[in-house]
């Protein structure tokens, strides 16, 4: 009976969905690029205010948020470490 279980979990975890990538803790909808983008326009143009995140894309305007909470990371990398392509 245990094999079969076993068996059972395992094919039920092959046939789940991968979890989806995060970045600043916002779900990325492809590969994080436009978090990303978000980010790096912040840093490149010293943005202090979320008013001053605004743009056409909610990944970009979260990405530019994420660089107000927390400026010191990196925007090559997502939440697990994974790095992000351009």
């Amino acid at each position: 009976m245990k094999t079969r279980t076993a068996l059972v979990l395992s094919l039920c975890l092959a046939a789940s969905p991968a979890l989806a990538q995060t970045f600043g803790g916002n779900d990325c909808t492809d590969d994080c690029s436009g978090h990303k983008a978000g980010y790096e326009w912040a840093e490149e143009n010293n943005v202090t205010s979320e008013s001053d995140c605004s743009g056409n894309s909610s990944s970009f305007e979260e990405g530019c948020k994420t660089y107000l909470e927390d400026p010191s990371r990196s925007a090559d990398y997502d939440d697990d470490g994974n790095e992000i392509e351009e």
